[in-house]
């Protein structure tokens, strides 16, 4: 009987991460799968022992991030240059770090389910399941890649109430919709108590699609009321393995002028030109080049942002110099007037945690350099815009866009480079986890990548325009400038952390009742 359990619970796991891949972006792309996905995990973990259920969890964890982050061995590999020996076990490594988050949920909602009442459960799951989530947003330097709630990204008008809870709260949806699912089975001979949890959860989800057709309308309403930028971006689909090579920079900086010049030839010429991160590979600090990039912008009379390398030297010594990964942007004169840098830097990429335990990763960042992370200050002027710069994978934190929302900003502008990636599911997986940034924070978000997805966001979280993938490409766009705070910014981003903490707090209630009951047992 044991082993026919972990035969089903193998199986349920198995059929879970395949509707899991069916229904999230860089997979089949089918959201309302996720509606079902989880079901057949958590029956297992309902049916099984504790024991059971962790194994359950552990295998479908692996396995699921296995499939989502497979591209890592592409990135270590290509551009990291470490052998199949190496990024083959790393990417297991990540991925058995990701799957213990879930793991640990199977273990907790095992408990549940058999210590507290269907009631209590229905809601105490998506609490465990987003408490663990916003866990692994920060622990460990911190690594959301592609909570469940992302999987609705292409459906912009179910996004809506993610700027009143963030994409947690689409996260929590998903989960108690599933849970709900998992007790109808278990307690399906108990008609009554099925009823009772049927009506809060249909409840809910109409309250939450009332909303969000509310809000989708008002906001559509505002559009004529509100400033608007005319913005320019290019991707110039700039080779990776030969973005660094000195003799390459000249003709990549040629190339941006040629394709930001074609924007100035349009009917409608932008006001501000985005080129991607690190779109000039060199320390713009009296470089050769540079007088050609401020000779074109004053020729054009347009503002300019890009990224590039940036350093400062911080004492007397020869290694007292902090390393940046930072935007510049230049006004109409060619003067650089506001300067920020990446403050969620990528381990193992930008920087090498516990340098002195691990040598052997250290030639992963040779090419790019050990940075400094920066800090979010006063968001960058251009007219109109107060503009919240998100570096790379800065997009994928919800907390980054939040912070510079509150900081001022009414726009947002994403510089990236996402070559490293491929053409794998990574460069979709990162486009709509960008358009959930849109719809939290109410501001439009403009995408500029070296090799794609570049784009144009609006505040509902649709794409108005969208680049193919390595190709060069350039277009103009207007956006609106918001000014409004969502809720998500005011407070609501705190719904995270409170699933977390209720969590933790009936569990540790569930654990005392058991102690005094046991104690007057005797």
């Amino acid at each position: 009987m044991k082993d026919i359990k972990n035969y089903m619970g193998i199986l349920a796991a198995a059929g879970t991460v395949f509707l899991l891949w069916l229904a999230l972006p860089g997979g089949g792309e089918y959201p309302l799968l996720l509606a079902v996905a989880c079901v057949p995990l958590f029956i297992a973990i309902a049916l099984g022992t504790r024991r059971q259920a962790m194994g359950f969890g552990l295998l479908a964890g692996v396995s699921h991030f296995l499939v989502q982050l497979y591209w890592i061995v592409f990135v270590l590999g290509q551009y990291g240059g470490l052998p199949l020996y190496l990024s083959v076990p790393a990417l297991f490594l990540l991925s058995l770090y990701m799957a213990c988050y879930l793991m640990v949920f199977s273990w907790l909602a095992n408990f549940s389910l058999k210590n507290c009442s269907a009631t209590l459960c229905l809601w105490l799951l998506p609490c465990i399941w987003v408490g663990l989530d916003w866990l692994r947003s920060f622990f460990g330097s911190g690594f959301p890649w592609m909570d469940l709630g992302y999987g609705f990204a292409s459906m912009p008008l179910w996004l809506q109430s993610a700027d009143v809870y963030g994409h947690y709260g689409l996260t929590f949806l998903v989960i108690l919709v599933n849970t709900l699912l998992l007790l109808c089975f278990v307690n399906r001979k108990q008609k009554q108590l099925c009823l009772r949890l049927v009506i809060p959860v249909v409840a809910l989800l109409l309250l939450v699609s009332v909303y969000s057709t509310l809000r989708w309308q008002q906001m559509l309403a505002g559009e004529g009321e509100r400033e608007t930028l005319i913005i320019g971006v290019v991707q110039s689909n700039v080779d990776q393995g030969q973005k660094w090579n000195p003799e390459r920079q000249q003709q990549t900086v040629q190339d941006y002028i040629g394709q930001s010049s074609q924007l100035m030839d349009k009917v409608v010429r932008p006001e501000l030109v985005v080129w991607p991160e690190t779109a000039l590979p060199f320390f713009p600090v009296q470089h050769p080049l540079l007088p050609v990039i401020e000779n074109f912008i004053r020729s054009e009379k347009i503002m300019l942002l890009t990224g590039a390398p940036w350093y400062e030297r911080t004492g007397e010594g020869i290694d007292d110099i902090a390393f940046f990964n930072s935007s510049h942007l230049f006004d109409v004169t060619g003067k650089v007037i506001a300067q920020t840098a990446k403050t969620h830097l990528v381990p193992f990429g930008e920087y090498v945690p516990m340098q002195d335990l691990l040598p052997f990763i250290a030639p992963l960042v040779e090419a790019v350099g050990d940075f400094t992370p920066g800090k979010i200050q006063s968001p960058p002027a251009c007219q109109k815009a107060n503009i919240g710069v998100l570096i790379c994978f800065e997009s994928i934190f919800p907390d980054i866009s939040r912070k510079w929302v509150q900081a001022g900003a009414n726009l947002l502008v994403n510089i990236t480079n996402d070559a490293w990636y491929g053409y794998s599911s990574a460069p979709y997986q990162t486009l709509a986890m960008t358009r959930l940034r849109a719809v939290e924070t109410r501001r439009s978000v403009v995408r500029s990548a070296n090799t794609g997805f570049s784009a144009f966001i609006d505040p509902l979280g649709r794409l108005l325009e969208v680049s193919p993938l390595f190709a060069a490409w350039e277009s103009t766009a207007e956006v609106q400038l918001v000014e409004e705070k969502s809720l998500f910014v005011r407070g609501g981003y705190l719904f995270a952390p409170f699933c977390f903490f209720f969590s933790l707090f009936v569990f540790v209630s569930v654990l005392y009742g058991r102690k005094n009951t046991n104690y007057k047992k005797r």
